[in-house]
């Protein structure tokens, strides 16, 4: 009798554990409509997107559109506008796009702060200098941006620098198990060597204050590849002029050549 009390309970626990663990997992149902001027803001604001073909368009709108319909996007002491959804889901898409199907499956909903804050989530005081952060813990599968810095990094059109497209980096390199700058489920095996070695001279010519590479980068590699990263897709022709053969490793990554036969 008393093993099968243990055993019951056995069932029941893991009953519970797995149920824990689904409800983890499970989308944020998203009611909001999705904007109706979706795609004039693209085209005002979304360099990337000007660059596309027609074919091309239509397909960037159709993965923003699904974004915004799977990830909810909440605001903190601060309303949601439109440009602001259109704006994180560019930036969603943009460091996947040429990986046809790919979602996020490490995110259910994005927090907009206004601005800057702190470790602690404070807004107001000092010592506010985090512009967006991939949330851990009980902020697993949540992702906290800068209004402001959202929406400056497509102001600036000669800037090297998006909060989003940072973090939104952070969460492909995270896909893998792990952000450790060495973004796997998209980097062919034969290149990951030469990444790391490559990875390891550019945080030393920062280090050495020998780069224009933002000095963040040289914080570790999780943090450089999301650096160089903004950098690739804000000013790809200065990179390729700067930094020839970090262009090309990370066009590896992000625009891989087709599969053969």
């Amino acid at each position: 009798m008393q093993t099968i009390q243990i055993l019951i309970l056995g069932i029941f626990i893991l009953a519970i554990f797995y149920a824990v663990k689904f409800l983890q997992k499970k989308k944020i149902k998203v009611t909001e409509p999705v904007p109706p001027l979706l795609k004039n803001i693209l085209q005002e604001k979304i360099p990337f997107y000007q660059q596309l073909n027609e074919e091309k368009k239509n397909e960037f709108e159709t993965r923003t559109t699904h974004f915004l319909t799977q990830v909810k996007i909440t605001g903190v002491k601060t309303v949601v506008e439109d440009v602001d959804k259109v704006l994180i889901a560019a930036s969603a898409i943009i460091p996947i796009f040429n990986f046809s199907g790919w979602e996020y499956p490490n995110l259910n909903e994005v927090l907009l702060y206004p601005d800057s804050f702190d470790h602690e989530f404070e807004q107001q005081g000092e010592g506010r200098n985090i512009l967006g952060m991939v949330g851990s813990g009980a902020l697993n599968q949540v992702m906290i941006l800068s209004q402001f810095e959202l929406r400056q990094a497509f102001i600036n059109e000669t800037g090297k620098n998006n909060t989003a497209i940072h973090e939104f980096v952070h969460l492909v390199d995270k896909t893998d198990g792990e952000i450790d700058g060495i973004p796997e489920s998209l980097l062919n095996r034969q290149y990951i060597k030469p990444w790391l070695q490559l990875m390891q001279e550019k945080i030393k010519e920062i280090i050495d204050d020998q780069s224009d590479i933002n000095p963040y980068g040289a914080t570790n590699e999780a943090e450089f590849f999301a650096v160089v990263s903004e950098y690739f897709f804000e000013r790809p022709d200065l990179l390729k002029e700067k930094h020839p053969e970090l262009y090309e490793l990370l066009l590896k990554i992000f625009h891989p050549a087709p599969a053969s036969g």
